[in-house]
């Protein structure tokens, strides 16, 4: 796999099996007997307790609260120092760092450098306030999670952990996973060269199922200068409701049927309907490359005079393109700092996802904040680029 530059966006690879860990029982013996020579599963856990199911029948794979880095673990770079709030708590209020909190709005958790102190809630990946989800064992889906508790809109459900592996190592893997007929692996592209695998080490994450109307999101997170992949509710779940998610993954062997029984159900997990089919090599060398899951709620727009439909919900606002210091150079952009685009690489010959994160009205130029941490002030008049949430 060719690395690149730029950090690709979270993408989840999946097989030709049906939903979550449903093998033939031939597959599954096999799989154990090979996995207990090197894997156990923990006696007891605070997180995730062992249902009666899998008491019969060991998982084959290791629990864990936090990634475990296979590679060389990414330096803090400066940059990640340069986002912070200021937001301070009011009388008598719970929590400080609500829906409008700068920090927030960039999908990074506050730090030391802002003035919140220890009344903030944006810290997710911190205070790890797992929402409480039961295992079960679904008709035509395998394994799964519901929800044992009610959960909020936007709400922190898991993280999504595993083993933190490069390009390299998870084509080997594929391959060898292949090659001895497992077909419940799954895997997340989350950065250049960086990719979680939960296959072997995770957490309950990996029972979520996919449904083409899911009720929960994927969204990439920067805590402490680390990228994590948090799990949010993207609508009101009540207790007893299966949690899933929509994989949109990169399909690798035969089309895979949906279960998930919604009334917009697309029939077929992987590569939509409307796009052109993957040949299983077309789609391993894929694995190196960008298929965008879930996009971040955008929660930045700015007022202005028109306004039409909008990824925001309700509406983006257009401000006049000579009034507007923050004008991006083209027809009727809608000015939402923090809104996700892709820029053209001419030298890579692609484009590379990332956020508007500042305006410059003296140079004109914005700050980009790239899917990998990189960071880049430029013109976008001069520069081909597009957002990631329009049509």
């Amino acid at each position: 796999m060719a690395a690149t530059k730029k950090l690709k966006g979270i993408r989840v690879l999946r097989t030709q099996s049906a939903q979550k860990d449903v093998r033939n029982e031939d597959q599954e013996s096999d799989m154990e007997n090979m996995l207990d020579d090197v894997f156990h599963v923990p006696e007891s856990s605070d997180e995730f307790e062992i249902s009666d199911l899998l008491k019969k029948r060991k998982p084959p794979y290791t629990f864990i609260k936090r990634n475990v880095y296979l590679m060389k673990r990414m330096k803090r770079r400066s940059e990640d120092d340069g986002i912070f709030c200021s937001c301070r708590p009011s009388p008598g209020s719970l929590g400080v760092c609500g829906i409008n909190c700068h920090c927030g709005m960039l999908l990074s958790t506050c730090s030391s450098n802002c003035n919140c102190g220890s009344a903030c809630i944006n810290k997710p990946f911190q205070h790890r306030n797992v929402k409480k989800m039961k295992l079960v064992k679904t008709e035509k889906c395998g394994f799964g999670l519901v929800a044992d508790e009610d959960f909020k809109k936007g709400e922190f459900v898991i993280e999504y952990v595993g083993e933190v592996i490069d390009d390299k190592t998870c084509e080997d893997r594929l391959w060898k996973m292949k090659h001895r007929g497992d077909t419940s692996f799954y895997l997340c592209e989350i950065s250049r060269d960086m990719v979680i695998d939960a296959t072997y080490k995770g957490n309950k994450s990996r029972y979520i199922n996919h449904s083409c109307e899911p009720n929960t999101e994927m969204q990439k997170w920067r805590s402490d200068g680390e990228t994590r992949i948090g799990i949010f509710a993207t609508r009101n779940i009540r207790k007893g409701d299966a949690v899933t998610y929509d994989y949109q993954f990169v399909q690798f062997g035969k089309d895979q049927e949906c279960h998930c029984g919604t009334s917009g159900c697309r029939g077929k997990l992987g590569v939509k309907p409307n796009k052109q089919k993957l040949s299983s090599d077309v789609a391993m060398k894929l694995v190196a490359r960008e298929l965008a899951v879930s996009s971040a709620t955008l929660r930045a727009c700015r007022p202005s005079e028109k306004t039409i439909g909008s990824p925001c919900g309700g509406s983006v606002r257009f401000r006049d393109r000579v009034q507007d210091p923050s004008y991006c150079g083209k027809n009727d952009i809608p000015n939402c700092i923090g809104q996700r685009v892709k820029v053209w690489w001419p030298l890579d010959r692609r484009y590379y996802h990332g956020k508007l994160t500042y305006f410059d009205p003296n140079s004109r130029k914005h700050t980009i904040l790239y899917d990998d941490g990189d960071i880049e002030r430029i013109d976008m008049s001069k520069e081909r680029w597009d957002f990631l949430t329009w049509s």
